[in-house]
């Protein structure tokens, strides 16, 4: 008996259809899920997914406005975690921030496109597209605030070649030897600044850096490491201001990621300047936490923290397979889950209509290959193919970025919010 199969070999393709955005949306994936749909009973969705718990969002928002406000700080919260206006926009409405921070020209203009007004390019402007766009932007609406970086003499140049007429304000970035960009010495921090004073279209505003490349541990050497890391840019400022370098006044102090912006805080609110200082830092992972490296290090993690924030990501897959006793295989994998700093945390488990909610601490993710997790079980377990796996994550600076679109849901799995990146 012979079988055949059909084979096209004419070359002929069918003609391309609409682009499915929404991967984790049953059907065609064209159109997100209407808010209202449960996302487990297997009806309206593809697996795996990852999805985003509100009550969650709202507690950790609330909780650094708080903190930012008992302190006198300003927070420009980073985009670049999760590049989603309908999350970005909240940390404004419904989180104090003063604006929100960005890396690169591109992540900028994507800012500006989601409604933010006040923009921080934590980074130094040196792209000469990025700087006539940024430029353009400003000089049309200048009712919009926009910070940068400067940290060398070529960074003032090519801003002063490319911005035109429209002044813009910059901070000067310090840094130590082995650290990240930043300025290395006082010197070469007052001859920039001199050249900043002398340019036409600069202003300088503040002096900046990040602790968080400086790789120190939640110990008492780390926290002084990076008490003396914003001395260093607390000295710098000293300096300046002595020389009357700065525009404006008051002296903008920032750093402060998702890690010690608590040390950074105290620090810089009681820094002693000829000018007023105004703290503000730039955490951006807090507002979906985690279940991994954040839940370890950040601030409110730590014994004694007054505030505390809540895992907001969740990802969601099925068994694939179970080939053998104490192993079972699910549907996601490095293109779903960030896989730098931790692999997902199992959670739950559930039937796969989901029902039946039970713990899942007790399992372990060992391995995440592109579209398969190896998860380690007891041989006993009853897990069978197509039933549920959720998982908390770690280091939601890249978890975003694998989902274009991510369903916002209740602590029932209801779906109450779309979320689209824009990475």
């Amino acid at each position: 008996m012979s079988i055949t199969f059909p084979l096209q070999v004419d070359g002929q393709l069918d003609p391309i259809q609409e682009v499915p955005h929404f991967k984790s949306v049953a059907g065609a994936g064209n159109t997100p899920l209407v808010p209202g749909t449960q996302v487990l009973d297997g009806s309206a969705t593809f697996s795996p997914m990852m999805v985003m718990k509100q009550v969650a969002l709202e507690n950790n928002l609330q909780q650094l406005a708080a903190f930012c406000k008992e302190n006198g700080v300003l927070l420009a919260a980073h985009g670049k975690t999760s590049m989603a206006p309908a999350i970005l926009r909240r940390a404004i409405t419904e989180g104090g921030a003063w604006g929100l921070s960005a890396a690169t020209p591109a992540q900028v203009r994507a800012l500006r496109q989601f409604g933010i007004r006040n923009v921080f390019l934590a980074n130094e402007l040196v792209d000469p597209a990025g700087i006539r766009w940024i430029g353009q932007w400003q000089q049309q609406h200048p009712d919009h605030s926009f910070l940068c970086y400067v940290d060398s003499l070529r960074g003032v140049q090519l801003l002063e070649q490319n911005l035109g007429t429209t002044p813009v304000s910059v901070l000067l970035e310090m840094s130590v030897s082995g650290g990240r960009t930043g300025c290395r010495s006082q010197q070469a921090a007052l001859e920039i600044a001199r050249a900043i004073q002398s340019s036409p279209v600069l202003n300088l505003v503040g002096v900046a850096g990040y602790e968080g490349a400086l790789g120190a541990g939640r110990n008492a050497e780390g926290i002084a490491q990076i008490q003396q890391y914003c001395e260093m840019l607390v000295d710098t400022a000293r300096v300046l201001a002595q020389s009357q370098l700065f525009s404006s006044d008051t002296i903008i102090l920032s750093a402060g990621g998702g890690a010690w912006f608590d040390v950074v805080t105290h620090c810089f609110k009681n820094a002693s300047l000829p000018l007023p200082v105004v703290p503000l830092i730039r955490s951006g992972a807090y507002m979906a936490h985690d279940n991994g490296l954040y839940s370890r290090i950040a601030p409110f993690a730590q014994p004694g923290a007054t505030h505390h924030f809540m895992p907001a990501l969740e990802i969601w897959g099925r068994v694939l397979s179970r080939p053998e006793p104490g192993l079972a295989f699910v549907d996601f994998g490095r293109r779903d889950v960030p896989f730098d700093q931790d692999l997902p945390n199992p959670l739950w488990l559930r039937d796969s209509n989901g029902a039946n909610p039970r713990k899942a601490e007790h399992l372990r993710i060992s391995e995440v290959n592109d579209q398969h997790a190896y998860l380690i079980l007891p041989e006993g377990e009853v897990l069978q193919p197509g039933d549920w796996v959720g998982c908390g994550i770690s280091h939601p600076c890249t978890a975003f970025d694998k989902w274009r679109y991510l369903p916002m849901v209740d602590e029932n799995y209801c779906v109450t919010d779309t979320i689209e990146t824009a990475f």
